[in-house]
């Protein structure tokens, strides 16, 4: 069976009042971003499905994920039980991908009205003033790392960090010295792990919450329980590729590669971020990995380049200076000569997507 699909923006106060209908078994709903408002969308979708989240195409192509009511509700009763209360949000992320549709989902099922931080760009004191706003004794919010690194510039925006009870950080790679810096500083901070089409984050420091079940094959890390998406919207090949079913229950395929190590998971890189470099298979997220463990590159990117003698190479972008014979040694003493980085390209500002992650098509594109 369809429905009608009604399309709402990207604008919170809109998203909320819809979300709450899509949740109690009104018209589905799907959040764009401007740059995508115009594009085609079908004029009916799945009966099942309450809601479609656009996902931010950082290394590919956009896809359209298609959430059940039951899956955002699974995932909003795990978030709970991980984080042993409900509370008040904090929305300093889009409310047009998971993770901020995640605190417009808690929020409802809290019973709790969220603060929305409404700054046209993510800075400390719009934060500050936003957390002011909050007057549940229990706070909580959800950031990007590099949210996390520019308030950690602010010191009054350090003061308010610490008055939350939990801070989730998700949507990429935490770079090891800025969770260092947050701990040490008193955060409160738990990384979180999944994406779209798990309803977002479903696991906790390595650990799945709520139902989550996780596995890993062929290297692949494979999730499964309630939170899985229905599939792609109007993409039936992609639906197959990602969702698979067998006698252990239905599992997304992540593309990540990772590690279970004593019951907590270890992502270890993407298995489509792969180059070949002079016939050498290189992780590009473990190059990243490793470059953002040097002084001054925490907040390094590296994307794969075309190269005429070695076919791809990993190039380096950030926006402070460094020795390209320093991370060359560094990165190919630990990862072998192919992975070492061809430049470092010094940049204004590492490009963003509105999520806030980095816009790696951008860089390689350039």
């Amino acid at each position: 069976m369809t429905r009608p699909l009604r399309v709402v923006v990207d604008e919170a106060r809109a998203v909320l009042p819809a979300l709450r209908g899509a949740l109690a078994g009104g018209d589905a709903i799907l959040p764009l971003a401007e740059t995508a408002a115009h594009r085609e969308v079908p004029d009916a979708v799945d009966e099942a499905v309450a809601l479609v989240v656009q996902t931010s195409g950082s290394t590919g192509a956009a896809k359209r994920v298609a959430l059940s009511a039951q899956a955002l509700l699974a995932s909003a009763a795990a978030a709970e039980q991980a984080l042993g209360s409900s509370g008040q949000w904090l929305l300093a992320l889009p409310a047009h991908y998971i993770a901020g549709i995640n605190v417009l989902v808690r929020s409802i099922t809290a019973g709790t009205d969220p603060v929305i931080l409404r700054s046209a760009h993510f800075e400390p004191p719009a934060f500050v003033e936003a957390a002011a706003a909050l007057d549940h004794p229990v706070r909580f919010t959800s950031l990007v790392p590099a949210q996390l690194s520019r308030l950690l510039e602010s010191l009054p925006a350090i003061d308010v960090l610490r008055r939350f009870d939990r801070i989730l950080l998700g949507g990429q790679s935490t770079p090891a010295g800025l969770l260092a810096q947050a701990l040490e500083l008193g955060l409160n901070v738990t990384r979180t792990y999944g994406s779209s089409e798990t309803s977002g984050g479903c696991v906790y420091d390595g650990v799945p919450v709520g139902d989550t079940v996780m596995r890993i094959v062929g290297g692949e890390i494979e999730l499964g329980g309630p939170t899985l998406a229905e599939g792609y919207l109007g993409d039936e090949e992609r639906t197959r590729r990602a969702f698979h079913e067998d006698d252990a229950g239905r599992w997304y395929r992540t593309a990540d590669s990772g590690v279970i190590v004593d019951g907590a998971l270890r992502v270890t890189g993407r298995l489509d971020d792969v180059i070949v470099s002079g016939g050498l298979k290189v992780s590009l997220s473990e190059v990243e990995r490793l470059v953002r463990s040097l002084p001054g590159l925490e907040g390094a990117v590296v994307v794969g380049s075309p190269d005429e003698r070695w076919g791809q190479v990993p190039v380096v972008y950030s926006t402070v200076p460094a020795e390209l014979a320093a991370v060359r040694e560094a990165v190919g003493s630990a990862l072998g000569a192919a992975a070492r980085p061809a430049d470092v390209v010094v940049v204004d500002a590492i490009p963003l997507l509105s999520s806030g992650k980095p816009d790696r098509a951008a860089l390689q594109r350039r």
